[in-house]
């Protein structure tokens, strides 16, 4: 692809571990670590065919977490016979301290955003329906991926194949021209190709960045709705002249 996406406009991490824990139900004191180094390591697959910029973070907490995994399958010393300390304990320390962290910027976003609500924007108008909940980037990750695996046999690879993201941008909001919403999967049902799954993902992702649309869930880790994002009261930022441009000759 030729865009790239700094993925850490979103979130990092220890966002991705927690989100994983509340995904899977899990006692963030008790992490079936065997089981969240898979699934973590199946996100970080679909960050590097995305080929996003920035994601050394993650690729340093995947070997933290296999370290931690190998450290865990080692036998006890037996002349103590005595238990160890948990190989768990510091990145449960982290995480814990980072959801403390992540509980108190959501607050004090919130008390923002009422305050300008109040003294600087109308009323926002939600659509008629539950779907009011933010999605985050590791939703719209995991989503992606299950997209990727129903259509895997059907997936066309071509090398160095390239598809501008502005034609995909453009799509979207055509499509969100004619409706009120369109769901997640809506996106890629026309696509036959790798290159054009993939040009999809990021052109949302990009709509998503500059607020021209928003994702929203009726329930946690349910299905994805997109919006237009004035539907929310969010002014989002234009397409610039230089994509439409390049969407232009596209076409001629």
């Amino acid at each position: 692809m030729s865009y790239q996406l700094h993925l850490e406009q979103f979130e990092g991490p220890l966002d991705l571990l927690l989100h994983l824990i509340k995904k899977n139900n899990i006692d963030i004191l008790d992490i079936p670590v065997a089981d969240i180094t898979k699934e973590y390591l199946g996100y970080i697959e679909i960050i590097k065919q995305l080929n996003l910029e920035n994601i050394g973070e993650f690729l340093v907490m995947a070997s933290t977490l296999i370290q931690i995994k190998t450290r865990s399958l080692l036998p006890e010393p037996e002349e103590t016979g005595e238990q160890g300390p948990d190989p768990r304990a510091d990145l449960v320390a982290k995480l814990l301290e980072y959801q403390k962290y992540k509980e108190a910027a959501k607050i004090l976003a919130t008390k923002y955003e009422t305050q300008r609500d109040v003294f600087y924007r109308e009323e926002p108008q939600f659509p008629k329906d539950d779907y009011i909940l933010d999605v985050s980037i590791f939703d719209l990750l995991g989503a992606f991926k299950t997209i990727l695996s129903r259509a895997k046999d059907e997936i066309k690879e071509i090398l160095y194949e390239d598809i501008p993201i502005e034609v995909k941008i453009r799509d979207i909001l055509s499509a969100l021209e004619r409706n009120e919403y369109i769901m997640f999967e809506d996106i890629f049902a026309k696509e036959t190709r790798k290159a054009g799954f993939i040009a999809a993902f990021l052109a949302m992702l990009e709509l998503i960045r500059t607020k021209q649309i928003v994702a929203r869930q009726s329930q946690r880790f349910g299905d994805v709705r997109i919006y237009r994002g004035k539907q929310f009261g969010i002014t989002g930022q234009e397409v610039s002249e230089e994509s439409e441009q390049i969407e232009e000759e596209q076409h001629s």
